[in-house]
């Protein structure tokens, strides 16, 4: 039997029928939704890998009816984990946040995620080393953002990433090496592919691993 034709990498490969699909830090692709009204717009994430995946943006706190501008949100030690306050008023916004969260990874499982890229050191969505306040003592930084741990809770198997780690070339492919196995497993589970289409699913994911490579330019 004749092997199928590598076709030429494409950017634009399954797009259309089986879109890489991410969830994303609303203010990272540049809403003016944070507690100042400004944003955090990576333009990595919106320049290059923009051309390759599809967003699904989410802003946690906007999302459980803070506004914008709001008052700041912090970690507070709590038992048996950190509570997300708002340190003007007091309101303890933990339970609030825990609902939303369980409700919108019902949400994200049906939009057909393969990753989700935190905003870093948020009380909300950062994925590590969070600053958690404690009384009398200087803040540890040893948490992860409320909305963030429900959703690494509920759905251990996808994967997640923060935006600082793009910088990081060992971390940035590691995070998009288990992207791709997972929109592969996604792929497989719900068509029937031919050997010419395993050939551009295969082609369109080692194109996106060596643009990944590349040095990140931020300039």
């Amino acid at each position: 039997m004749d092997r199928p034709t590598i076709p030429e990498p494409s950017r634009q490969a399954w797009h259309d029928d089986e879109p890489i699909r991410l969830g994303v830090s609303s203010c990272l692709l540049g809403a003016e939704i944070r507690h100042d009204g400004g944003h955090k717009r990576d333009r990595y994430l919106t320049e290059v890998l923009g051309e390759w995946f599809e967003w699904v943006p989410v802003c946690p706190e906007l999302e459980i009816g803070l506004g914008v501008p709001r008052p700041t949100i912090q970690l507070e030690k709590g038992d048996p984990e950190p509570q997300l306050t708002e340190p003007i008023s007091g309101e303890i916004l933990t339970e609030r946040m825990e609902s939303f969260a369980r409700d919108k990874v019902d949400q994200l499982r049906n939009a057909g995620l393969d990753g989700f890229i935190f905003k870093g050191a948020s009380p909300s969505c950062g994925v590590e080393r969070v600053k958690v306040f404690r009384q009398d003592e200087r803040p540890a930084r040893d948490g992860t953002g409320v909305f963030a741990r429900v959703l690494i809770r509920l759905w251990p198997d996808l994967p997640v990433a923060e935006d600082g780690w793009v910088n990081d070339q060992d971390r940035r492919i590691g995070f998009f090496e288990r992207v791709l196995e997972h929109h592969c497993r996604r792929t497989l589970s719900r068509r029937d592919l031919d050997p010419r289409q395993l050939a551009e699913l295969d082609a369109a994911h080692q194109a996106l691993l060596a643009e990944l490579r590349n040095p990140v330019r931020t300039s």
